[in-house]
């Protein structure tokens, strides 16, 4: 029996897979910020193996807060899905932070991720061979490294952006990290301007659907062991920006999350 953690539950992609994990039997541990959502979530998927968790993301207490509470109920995790995200954010929207006072975007679609996965590892190694399925973007731009929180000329784009860049290489580090663990670590594009409530407020027209995008999730969850430290475009290998692949950036990005976390 497969379990499996996904971030983000309550909407678009993170909504469709758990009831596709579900419907086939696997053990869904459906994570939100919303109390009511994800208790909508447990009636519509009524009989399925579905434990939920309340957590807010955008604060790294919050993070740790959730993983002790997975760790608390079980003793080993199959595959952990960071889907949970910010987008662009409103039009014309200003600049936001989480909790620990670090722009929004970078506290969700990055830290958080790598707190929570982190802290989850004597899971996921329990349950060896294992994978970590992080969802990127295909969108991606170089981070200034001199103002990681983008205190100056703030842009919701561009955050998204350099969040996304930093996912991507990170997922390549960690894959080379946890090779010998047997858990499997890959980044995924799922697809391009998705039918959600991130793509219409931010007033772009949807070009995929959510189908589209959990497919390609699933298809990473599914993936022989051996199939890590790759990037999809949908169902297709691609590449990230290059400077996910670039060996001073990966540094300068470890040192960095190192001093925002506490942690390595």
């Amino acid at each position: 029996m497969t379990t499996v953690l996904i971030t983000g539950s309550t909407a678009g992609v993170g909504r469709r897979l758990a009831r596709s994990l579900a419907e086939r039997g696997d053990t869904v541990l459906a994570h939100g910020r919303d109390a009511a959502k994800l208790d909508l979530l447990a009636k519509e998927l009524d009989g399925a193996r579905l434990t939920t968790f309340t957590a807010d993301l955008a604060s790294l207490a919050g993070v740790r807060a959730l993983a002790a509470r997975v760790a608390e109920t079980r003793d080993r995790l199959d595959v952990l899905v960071n889907n949970a995200g910010v987008g662009f954010g409103g039009q014309g929207a200003g600049r936001e932070t989480g909790a620990d006072g670090h722009e929004l975007r970078l506290s969700v679609n990055y830290l958080a991720p790598v707190l929570l996965t982190r802290s989850l590892l004597p899971l996921l190694r329990a349950a060896a061979p294992s994978r970590i399925v992080n969802e990127g973007s295909l969108g991606q731009e170089p981070i200034d490294f001199g103002d990681l929180d983008m205190e100056r000329d703030y842009d919701g784009v561009v955050a998204y952006r350099r969040s996304k860049l930093a996912l991507a290489a990170w997922s390549f580090d960690l894959a080379e990290e946890l090779r010998a663990d047997r858990i499997a670590v890959n980044c995924v594009h799922p697809a391009t301007f998705m039918d959600t409530a991130m793509v219409r407020d931010a007033g772009v027209t949807p070009l995929s659907t959510v189908d589209e995008g959990a497919a390609a999730v699933l298809r990473l969850i599914d993936a022989p062991p051996e199939v890590t430290g790759r990037f999809y475009d949908g169902p297709r290998e691609s590449r990230a920006h290059r400077d996910a692949y670039d060996p001073e950036v990966r540094r300068r990005l470890r040192e960095a999350s190192a001093a925002l976390l506490g942690t390595v």
